[in-house]
Formats: C-alpha cells, sequence, structure tokens
C-alpha cells in the first residue's frame, strides 16, 4: 500500500496472486477472472477521466485531456488495489482465530477476543442465515416469494431474527470466556503451537530481510514521480537489494508451504 513502485507492485502481486491460488484453486481463480481483473481495468480506466494531471497529453474528452501520466498512475493503483485485496485473502484463509488469539491474547486479551469473534462471524453468520431461511421456507414465508410489501416485511423479520441471535451468541462467547478466567492475570493456556528452531530462523530471514527494505526507504529507493511527469530514480545497487528483500518477502509464504508439502508427500510415499 505504502510503495508505488511499478516493480514492487508487480512482486507484491505476483507473489499474493500466486499464493492465494496455492490456497484457493479454482475458487480464487474465478474471483479473479470475474471480480478482481475486471475492477482493476476499470480502475485504470476511470482515473484519467477525472485525474487529468500531467505533461503528455494524448487526447481530449470534453476539453478534459487524458494524459498519459494518469493512464498510468490508475494502472499502478489498480494493481496496487488488487495485490491488497489478494493478501487479505490470503489472510482469511491462513490466520484462524485461535493463532490470533496465541499472538494476542496475553498482550490485549479483550481486543484479540474481539478480532477472533470478528473473523468467525462472517461465516457463522452465513451459515446461520441459510439456516433461517430454510426455516422460513419450510414455513411458507420465502424471502423470495410474494408480493414486494410481504418480502420486505420477511425480509426484515429475518434480519430482526440474525441481529437477535448475534447479540445472543457474542454474549455468550463474553460469559464463557469470563467464566474461563479469560484475561486474568497470571492464567495459563493449553496451545499446540511453540516457537522451536524453524520459527527462529524464519524470524532470522524475516528480520534480515525487514532490515533491507528499511535501507531502502531510508534512501528513498523505492520512489518514483507520476505528476506532472514520470520519472523514475537512477538504478543503484542498493535498488536490487531492496527488490530482491521484497521478493523473498512477498514469495516466502509460498515457498514454505510448497516445501511443506513436498515433505509431507515425500513421507507418505515412504510409508
Amino acid at each position: 500500500m505504502f510503495f508505488l513502485h511499478p516493480v514492487l507492485l508487480g512482486i507484491s502481486f505476483t507473489g499474493s496472486l500466486a499464493y492465494a491460488l496455492y490456497l484457493g484453486g479454482k475458487k480464487i481463480l474465478r474471483f479473479l477472472l470475474l471480480f478482481l481483473l475486471p475492477m482493476m481495468v476499470v480502475l485504470s480506466l476511470v482515473n484519467p477521466l477525472f485525474n487529468h494531471r500531467g505533461v503528455t497529453i494524448l487526447t481530449y474528452i470534453r476539453d478534459n485531456p487524458i494524459t498519459w501520466e494518469s493512464i498510468y498512475y490508475g494502472m499502478v493503483t489498480g494493481l496496487m488495489l488488487g495485490a491488497v485485496i489478494l493478501w487479505f485473502s490470503c489472510y482469511n484463509q491462513v490466520m484462524t482465530s485461535d493463532k490470533f488469539i496465541y499472538l494476542f491474547g496475553r498482550l490485549i486479551p479483550s481486543l484479540s477476543l474481539i478480532f477472533s469473534m470478528v473473523l468467525r462471524f462472517v461465516p457463522r453468520f452465513q451459515e446461520q442465515y441459510k439456516v433461517i431461511l430454510q426455516a422460513q421456507k419450510s414455513l411458507g414465508r420465502e424471502v423470495e416469494g410474494g408480493s414486494l410489501p410481504n418480502r420486505i416485511r420477511r425480509g426484515i423479520k429475518v434480519t430482526s431474527m440474525m441481529l437477535t441471535w448475534s447479540l445472543e451468541n457474542a454474549i455468550d462467547t463474553a460469559d464463557s470466556m469470563k467464566a474461563r478466567g479469560y484475561g486474568l492475570p497470571g492464567r495459563t493456556a493449553f496451545s499446540t503451537y511453540r516457537l522451536d528452531g524453524r520459527d527462529r530462523r524464519m524470524l532470522v530471514v524475516l528480520l534480515v530481510m525487514g532490515g533491507m527494505l528499511a535501507l531502502g526507504v531510508v534512501n528513498q529507493l523505492y520512489r518514483i514521480q507520476y505528476f506532472p511527469s514520470i520519472k523514475v530514480p537512477e538504478a543503484h545497487p542498493l535498488t536490487w537489494m531492496f527488490f530482491l528483500a521484497y521478493g523473498v518477502l512477498c514469495y516466502l509464504p509460498l515457498i514454505v508451504s510448497g516445501l511443506e508439502e513436498y515433505k509431507w508427500k515425500l513421507l507418505q510415499s515412504k510409508i
């Protein structure tokens, strides 16, 4: 989100796309073709209609100049937005509520509980919504059928049921965690996660790559000017180190997951 350099955005987009396809498969591919790519194209085309900055004028639309710089900036913005959406889709599949509580349960117990509830809320809300719709349908109260006033009335009733269920579920969860002593000083908790040698080695890699990125940020190697004209800073040996560190960070989840899957299949073949 902070690096608008096209090379960095290309690395981020391809890395997030590869990992999202690894996690989601055909579902992510369908999402990419039907939603993400069209959204990026529309954003690239719409930006020049409202942003007329730039010195390279290509044409005029109703006396408004269409500049190459605004088109290029729209393409970069669309690429950035696509990468952010893909990274968040990966996060939703990898970061479960138990992992979040393990990381932040002792530091910010109340806030981590709220975040974990939010992460679980959307899928549970969808499941409960289907259950209520099916129950209403079995009673002859379909939301989709009937006149418009009846559909509005039934839709409001279903919404009221969902809100009631959501509030009751949140209260039950809070009371349950309070009864277990969640957040009390000195409370211990069981977890299947442990900091082992692999985690320490990965932490070293992340710190080294993060340090290289910080060095690049201090030297402003990622900066690029789009308006009034496009100006790219001169290539520097540190620039390639900066790109390499960023690429390692973006592709690291895919590399780790791929190696783990390869080791697992290798062990299965020996059984």
